[in-house]
């Protein structure tokens, strides 16, 4: 009888257990609660205890290959503002073009952002305190964060964020994890796309773009965290992913790049002459159409990014 009670007992806690965690693939959501359900969690190693602004239980897995995580609420309104506020009128025109690596072929995007430096003010460090605290990776691997705005019927195409160019790992190695920050709430397009995420066909798809993978929807205060690496420290191709074109509103987001290392550009070394090359062919017929001077960050780099085409620049 005692067995038996004990039995009960486990089943009982096990399942109550199981309840905690929510699946994506559940109609349902079950949660704990109790009179603490309110409090700030906190992490505690040794006699210190440390106040957590990041609540673990609200984080969903949506996929382990690739690994694709989503948080709702991780910002607040008014963090989503302030970031907003910070990037206006100081928009620069960025360009993305993923190299045409692993037989797939990319086109160039165009959105505007600015990179907003660790630290910077209050709500940029906590906003970097609760993402190191769901990587758990210090905030000092991650680079400036940048604030980007993509106007209506601008999309980017897939792309992969860790690095093909072995040249770019000397100031902090490969990007392990990205963390991408919805700013803004649009009605109809501009979701995430992941590919080859594994429950791409378990969703509605309403639009044609929604059906070429697993679309995220962009929720203001929501945020998505993906590993760029697996777990071996090798390239995870299946993190490809892209963006549907905005058909409605205009998108914000902030997106948080962590590296393996400790980031800091300043410890970059100095670019020989004969390292001094581009990284795409059409650089120089792009430089003859004055894309260094229209597209800076993109041709020619900024402390964070080092640039695609510094050699038709004339920058080295």
């Amino acid at each position: 009888m005692a067995v038996s009670c004990r039995l009960r007992l486990f089943l009982a806690l096990f399942m109550a257990a199981l309840s905690a965690f929510p699946s994506p693939c559940s109609s349902r959501e079950f949660k704990l609660r109790d009179k603490s359900s309110d409090r700030v969690p906190v992490l505690q190693q040794d006699n210190l205890t440390v106040l957590i602004p990041f609540d673990p239980s609200k984080v969903i897995q949506l996929s382990w290959q690739p690994r694709v995580f989503f948080y709702e609420k991780f910002l607040s309104d008014e963090d989503c503002d302030h970031l907003i506020a910070l990037a206006q009128g100081k928009l620069e025109r960025l360009v993305v073009d993923a190299s045409k690596e692993n037989s797939v072929m990319y086109s160039i995007n165009v959105s505007s952002g600015l990179f907003v430096p660790r630290g910077q003010d209050e709500v940029v460090s906590k906003v970097e305190e609760r993402i190191s605290s769901w990587t758990f990776l210090p905030k000092e691997y991650g680079e400036d964060m940048l604030i980007e705005h993509t106007p209506a019927n601008e999309s980017y195409e897939p792309h992969y964020d860790y690095y093909h160019d072995i040249s770019r790992f000397a100031v902090a190695g490969h990007r392990v994890v990205t963390v991408l920050m919805y700013l803004s709430t649009i009605s109809q397009g501009g979701e995430t796309i992941f590919p080859q995420l594994e429950l791409k066909h378990t969703q509605t798809k309403d639009l044609p773009c929604e059906a070429t993978g697993y679309a995220v929807k962009p929720v203001k205060g929501s945020a998505i965290l993906f590993f760029n690496l697996h777990p071996d420290a090798t390239p995870d191709a299946m993190s490809l992913h892209s963006s549907c074109s905005v058909l409605d509103g205009e998108k914000w987001t902030a997106t948080k790049w962590i590296h393996v290392r400790n980031f800091n550009p300043s410890n970059q070394p100095m670019v020989l002459d004969e390292e001094c090359t581009d990284e795409d062919d059409n650089c120089a017929s792009w430089a003859l159409m004055g894309e260094c001077e229209k597209n800076a960050v993109y041709m020619l780099g900024t402390p964070d990014y080092y640039g695609s085409c510094r050699k038709s620049c004339g920058a080295c």
